[in-house]
């Protein structure tokens, strides 16, 4: 694989309590994007990564934790727990990818026997984190998966982000790894989303970022099939 095309697939969030039927919040139609996931899988990427969501049960994330709030329809300020001048609005879940549960587990139907690495985030009760890289702060940052570090380590060029749900995490991770330098590439046929009405507006911020939306189809994804591995 030529040294200016070392790609990375990230497989974003693919869990029980994301997945009908069963899944606390489930997104419509989540398990579809597991048969197209796992042909990617056997594509020679450089490395394969799969995030969790991975909540302590008292989460700020979850409307159980806000005393009259319901999931999906409020929201929350969420303020930097160091430093009180930084916040921002977040809306509420259900209970949801609690650790050590069944519903944080990946789909059994998925591959994971071709993956290299398995990233927890959301592990920080008191910050909402839907990019597998980082949290929203920056004065400081509270939580950092080291996603950014591990990629640049395997000398990765372009990364190819899939899963759960399209317009809240796989959109946050295909936003920061462009913002990190990456050549990002989001493939549609892959994500579902929560609320599949907004979809067309998330691709236009999802390209804002320098981030490319695409499909199986494409050029950039063809493109897997004509490499091979290199070191």
């Amino acid at each position: 694989m030529a040294s200016n095309f070392r790609p990375a697939l990230i497989v974003v969030d693919v869990q029980e309590d994301f997945c009908p039927p069963n899944g606390s919040l489930a997104v419509p139609e989540g398990r579809d994007v597991v048969a197209p996931i796992n042909k990617l899988l056997a594509l020679p990427f450089v490395l394969k990564v799969a995030t969790k969501d991975w909540h302590p049960l008292d989460h700020v994330s979850f409307a159980a934790n806000h005393a009259g709030k319901q999931p999906y329809v409020d929201f929350v300020t969420i303020v930097n727990p160091e430093n009180a001048t930084e916040s921002y609005s977040s809306r509420l879940w259900p209970v949801h990818c609690v650790q050590g549960t069944g519903g944080a587990e990946l789909l059994a139907e998925l591959d994971v026997g071709r993956l290299d690495r398995i990233v927890e985030k959301g592990t920080d009760r008191r910050v909402e984190m839907y990019s597998p890289f980082y949290d929203p702060f920056v004065s400081p940052r509270v939580s950092d998966s080291g996603l950014a570090t591990l990629l640049r380590d395997h000398a990765v060029t372009d990364v190819y982000v899939v899963g759960l749900a399209g317009d809240y995490c796989v959109k946050s991770c295909a936003e920061d790894a462009a913002k990190e330098g990456f050549r990002t590439y989001l493939i549609e046929e892959c994500t579902r989303s929560v609320d599949a009405g907004n979809w067309p507006q998330c691709k236009v911020a999802i390209e804002g970022s320098g981030a490319k939306v695409v499909s199986v189809e494409s050029p950039e994804v063809l493109r897997l099939m004509t490499t091979t591995t290199a070191p």
